[in-house]
Parts: structure tokens; sequence; C-alpha cells
């Protein structure tokens, strides 16, 4: 038994191309390609991340900590590009390993990918579930009950109340999934109307916020090290491993790559434009809000566990009350669409994964209306929905960012692997100077992956060693490549 046969790229090649009521339908132009990416990125990350890193470990430093984190994204970015232009099948990740470093490998970066898309999409799924609190409290004058918004492991501190149920976050869970059965091309149209909206309330914010800094705020971009990762460049770097988890959603553009009407043209504006784009707006963002509020106005104990942009418009901007309920809406818009993205993404990884038989058929049946993975987005639905209705969001958010840095060291990898074991395959886009870029983008992630504490290495551990089980009691056993 080779736990390590890999996939031709003749075969990858062969599925790619065929057609037929059991394969994904090819409807995503470049444009919808490119919102994909912005809608993936643009939500959780700059709403909710921005401050809980600037609060816990950057300061106004925090910017810096974007530019890490958008460099390691850059290069791991390129490699991606290369094999979604080269292998355009659905899977991202998963598929690209399958092809490099062979099927025990590609496994685990399938069980990887479950960390970063279900898990994402639960994290912003529990970020929606607050800010849609907060828009109740704005608007209608009432509160969801904190035991029924919140995980069993969350207790309100003024109140002593423990929390039960996040029913909210199961709520939108459900009405995206419903979405993205319907159809690829109809989910990506609601997305691109989404990106559009918030990137136009993001570019509002920082407009108008810009009079609002207060340069004492910006006096020491850098604050002292309080010991550990509290600060100092220490704090610049674990920041960088946090706010990561406002990058990951780029790569779920290559994931559809078997739905991309030209992914040879598609796949390098949706990946590398949305990160380009994404990582300006970022920056900019990110330094309005720490110019605009005092970065110790975020610790844990303090606003920026929830709805921290709509804290500093109420507090800081005066006259501007009016926005800070319109960027609530705005927020939740947006983070509908991530979410959407993010479902869209894992259900696609779990297609190629059964298709393969290392996962159970299902998870590969078709719709045969609407030409989507419907049971495997019903499936997928069960396991977000738990995570999002009983576990805190910044322990899921952690686990998400370690799992994509994970998939993107291999990712670079396996760049520098194809190079080598295939040398002469045609390439639409190629990496520029491999091996240093995928070399640097390896570097990059393994920097953040340490600075991201033991605690996220020994869940990401024990993550793997559960998919270890479940590979060698299903996966080994039911592979296609195995049976041939």
């Amino acid at each position: 038994m080779n736990l390590f046969r890999r996939k031709s790229l003749a075969l990858l090649q062969q599925e790619a191309n065929a057609e037929g009521a059991h394969t994904l339908k090819r409807t995503l132009g470049s444009g919808a390609l490119l919102a994909l990416g912005v809608g993936a990125i643009i939500g959780a990350g700059i709403f909710v991340r921005t401050a809980a890193a600037a609060g816990n470990y950057s300061g106004p430093g925090v910017i810096w900590s974007y530019v890490i984190a958008g460099i390691g994204c850059a290069f791991a970015g390129l490699c991606y590009v290369e094999f979604a232009a080269m292998i355009p099948i659905a899977g991202s990740a998963y598929t690209y390993s399958y092809a490099t470093m062979g099927e025990l490998i590609a496994w685990f970066i399938g069980w990887d990918l479950i960390l970063e898309y279900a898990l994402g999409a639960a994290t912003v799924a529990i970020a929606w579930s607050e800010y849609l609190n907060k828009l109740c409290q704005a608007f209608f004058g009432f509160a969801i009950p904190y035991a029924l918004c919140h995980s069993p492991f969350q207790t309100d501190l003024a109140t002593g109340v423990h929390g039960l149920i996040n029913l909210p976050a199961i709520f939108i869970l459900a009405v995206l999934t419903l979405v993205l059965i319907r159809g690829t091309k109809e989910s990506a149209n609601i997305n691109s109307v989404i990106v559009i909206v918030k990137v136009v309330i993001v570019l509002a914010f920082v407009a108008l916020g810009w009079k609002f800094i207060n340069p004492v705020n910006h006096a020491v971009m850098v604050p002292p090290n309080e010991g550990g990762d509290a600060f100092g460049w220490a704090g610049v770097f674990r920041g960088a491993g946090v706010v990561f988890f406002a990058y990951v959603g780029f790569d779920a553009v290559s994931t559809a790559a078997q739905e991309a009407k030209d992914p040879q043209k598609g796949m390098p504006i949706g990946i590398l434009g949305s990160l380009a784009f994404c990582t300006v707006l970022y920056i900019l963002f990110s330094y309005v809000l720490t110019g605009i509020a005092n970065y110790r106005d975020f610790s844990v104990v303090g606003p920026g566990h929830e709805a921290a942009v709509a804290y500093a418009i109420s507090t800081y901007m005066p006259g501007y009350g009016w926005f800070s309920n319109l960027i609530t809406v705005a927020i939740l818009a947006g983070f509908s669409s991530v979410i959407l993205v993010m479902l869209l993404g894992q259900a696609r990884v779990f297609y190629s994964m059964a298709n393969d038989g290392l996962l159970p058929k299902a998870f590969s049946e078709v719709h045969p209306k609407y030409r989507t993975p419907a049971k495997a987005n019903i499936m997928l639905f069960g396991l977000v929905a738990i995570f999002a209705a009983f576990v805190p969001g910044d322990i899921v958010g952690d686990m998400t960012s370690i799992g994509t840095l994970f998939a993107f060291v291999l990712v670079s990898i396996g760049i520098i692997v194809l190079r080598k074991t295939d040398p002469n395959h045609p390439r639409p886009f190629r990496t520029p100077l491999v091996p240093l870029v995928p070399i640097l983008g390896v570097a990059v992630c393994l920097f953040m992956i340490y600075h991201l504490g033991w605690e996220n290495w020994a869940r990401l551990i024990a993550w793997l060693v559960i998919g270890f089980v479940v590979y060698f009691s299903y996966g080994v056993r039911h592979s296609k490549l195995n049976k041939k």
C-alpha cells in the first residue's frame, strides 16, 4: 500500500474538462471571481480582528501586523495562482497536494482545510450574531438574551449570566446554505452586490474618520513590550498571526476553479487582485481605527470584543451616530458574504475528496437541477452550526488562522516539488523566482505559526491526529487510487 501515491496531472486535467449532469457548472467570470475573493477577505478580519489584535498585542502597530501577514499571503498567493491556472479543478490546496506530495499529505491538507473554511464560517457567524445584537439595540431598543447568543463557555461579566447557545449564528448559516444550494451563479451575484456595499462603507469610514484621528494615539506606533506577546515587536508578530484570519478568504477563489468560465485568466485576477486590493484597504482601515480610538479601548475587557468599530464611531466621532448604525447594517451584510464564500469553498473541498473516495460518496453528489453539491452543503451546515453555537469566537478564529497557514506552507512546497517532477507541463501562470518565492512563503507562514502560541499548535496537532484516525479507518480503504 503506497500512502504517497500521486494523482497525475493528466487525470486532473481530464476531470477539469469533464461535462455532464454530475459535474459542477462553469458559470463564474473574472469579475465574479474577484468579488468572491474580496467578499471572503473583507469581513470579520477587518471589523473584529483588527481591534482584537490592536488591543491585546500590537497597539497601533497592527498596521505592521497587516503588512507582515499580507507579505506572507502574497508569496503563498503566487503559488496558488500557478496551481489554480494549471489545475482548474475544485479542491484548492487538497488537489494541489494530491498531485505533488501524494494521498496521505493531500488527506491531511483536506482535513486541515476544514479548520480554514468550516471554522472560518463559524467564526464569522459568531461575529454576525454580535453585530445583530448591536443592531437590535440601536434600532429596536432590545437585546437578544445573552444565553441565546453566546456559547456555554462565555459569561456576562456584568450580570453573571452564562451563555447557552448562539441561535442567530445558526440562523444565518441556515439561510446562506439554502442560497448556495440554489446555485453558484446566483450566490455569486448576491455576493457581488454585498461586496459593493461593504467596500463603499469601509471607504466611507476611512474618509470620514480621517479628520478625527488623534495624533497622540499614533505617537508610539509600536508600544513597549509588557512581557511575552503583549505589545512590542513580539506583539506585532503575534498580531500578524491574529489578523492573518482576515486574509484566509483569498484562496477560497481557487476552490471555485472548476466553476470558472476561463480559469487561466480568471484565477490570477481573482486571487492576486483581491489580495492586493484588500491589503491596501486593511492598512488604511487599521490606521484610521487606531487613530480615532486609543488601542487600550480594544482590550479583551473593553469594547474590543463586540462591535468595536461602532463603539469607536459613537464615542470619538460626535455627530456621526447615524453612521455607527449604518456601519452595523453594512457589517452584517459583509459578514454574510464571507460566510457564503467560506461555505462554498468547504463544500468544494468535500466534493473533491469524495470524488477521490476519501470521504463518503454523498459529499460529491450534485443536485440534478441546480448542479451544486447540495448534500455536502447540508452536512457542512450541521458541522459549522455546532461550532458556531457552542464555541467562543476567539478560539475558533485562531484555529482557523493556524489551519490556513499550514495549508499555505504545503502549497508553497508543492510548487517546488512540481517544478522538479513535471517541469514541462504547460503553465498559464508561472510563480516568479522559484524556489525563492515559495521558500519565503514557507518561512513567513511558519514564523506566524510560531507566534500563534503553543495552545493553538496543540489544537492543530489534536485535529490532525483525529484526521489520521479517520483516514486509516475510512479513507485509505475507499480511495479510488488505492483500488486502481
